[in-house]
């Protein structure tokens, strides 16, 4: 028996040997494991089908029509979001209409204006919109809720907004940022510097709780990383009184961002945490002839960042993988109509872009 089953063996593996020099390979409805019918005895098919009625979600005109809307589309930042949810609308025969604030910095008034005049629209069938101001966009959600019409957030997370549990959330968490405030202390620590002020700017004044939460925890793992060092003792390390950022004018960005530098005399490393206050933050650092002798992060991955990075006005930012913030909301929504599947959240992390990889990131305006 044992010689008969040696000798079967060598006989396989000679036929197996045969297969790969040949290039032979057995045809894939020929494998076995191959499954074309589900346990419930439906085939893959006709599950995979979109359902008949899905196409007259609400409007019944025949397609569905989502809205997304943003509170910034003025500097670039969301491009990416819009690239993402014009995929995704694409795959699934979506019609998208995109729509956000004009304006280079976070403007709320015209997002919730935009979204009041959206929630009047027979058409849609689904908004999604990005939640910078807490408590801003009940009214809104209430309406469409009323109508029927599901909603999906993005990018800001206002964790108080009306129905949270049956919103999908989209975007990074805000402690992300604790990632740029490690690497810019570690920075200053390979820097050699023997004691100076690190500073984190923001425009508190806009309200953008997200945006001031990241200041928090960048300054907390800034802190926390010098103090693990032994050095915390030579640093000031300021994020203003609350640790929410150091206010600088938003009307006067990189102009208010320079006095401040030059008003401390003894700055070696800043932090920002958006796509408005980081580019300015480059800029200062390019006005004042800065790169080599203060560490600068920031977050957010703009044209305008990649290019300072490139130009050594920054030393890193952070990406939150925007693309994803656009694709995800509109799958989510098709999924809720189409499927019934239940809101669920996506974190699109972090990603730390320096002169190392800068090159590698926005192939595909992914980033």
């Amino acid at each position: 028996m044992r010689n008969h089953l040696t000798g079967m063996a060598a006989t396989l593996a000679l036929a197996s040997g045969f297969a790969l020099e040949t290039g032979f390979a057995l045809p894939a409805a020929a494998q076995t494991g191959t499954l074309d019918q589900a346990v419930g005895g439906y085939s893959f098919e006709e599950a995979a089908a979109e359902a008949p009625e899905t196409k007259n979600f609400n409007s019944a005109d025949g397609k569905l029509t989502f809205a997304i809307v943003t509170h910034t589309a003025g500097n670039g930042f969301f491009d990416p979001t819009y690239v993402g949810a014009k995929v995704a609308a694409d795959a699934f025969g979506i019609n998208l209409i995109m729509l956000g604030s004009e304006a280079p910095v976070d403007d709320i008034p015209r997002e919730i204006e935009i979204l009041n005049q959206i929630v009047q629209d027979p058409t849609i069938d689904g908004v999604i919109m990005t939640t910078p101001q807490s408590g801003a966009y009940d009214d809104i959600v209430k309406t469409l809720t009323a109508r029927g019409i599901p909603i999906a957030t993005t990018n800001s997370f206002d964790p108080a907004i009306l129905n949270r549990s049956g919103i999908s959330h989209t975007g990074q968490d805000a402690s992300a940022a604790a990632i740029g405030g490690e690497a810019l202390a570690n920075c200053v620590l390979e820097s050699g510097a023997s004691g100076g002020t690190i500073i984190f700017p923001n425009t508190t004044t806009l309200g953008n709780v997200e945006v001031n939460n990241r200041i928090t925890a960048a300054f907390e793992a800034a802190v926390v990383t010098l103090n693990d060092a032994g050095r915390l003792a030579d640093f000031k390390v300021d994020a203003g009184p609350e640790n929410i950022g150091v206010d600088v004018d938003a009307n006067n960005i990189v102009g208010s961002i320079v006095t401040l530098i030059e008003s401390r005399d003894d700055v070696v490393g800043a932090f920002a945490a958006n796509g408005f206050v980081t580019p300015a933050l480059g800029n200062a650092i390019g006005q004042l002839g800065l790169g080599d002798q203060v560490c600068s992060y920031g977050f957010d991955l703009g044209p305008a960042q990649q290019e300072q990075i490139r130009e050594g006005h920054l030393d890193g930012s952070l990406g939150q993988q925007p693309f994803l913030q656009g694709f995800w909301p509109v799958a989510q929504l098709y999924l809720q109509i189409d499927r019934g599947i239940s809101a669920a959240n996506l974190d699109t992390r972090a990603q730390l872009v320096t002169k190392d990889n800068v090159d590698a990131v926005g192939k595909r305006f992914e980033n």
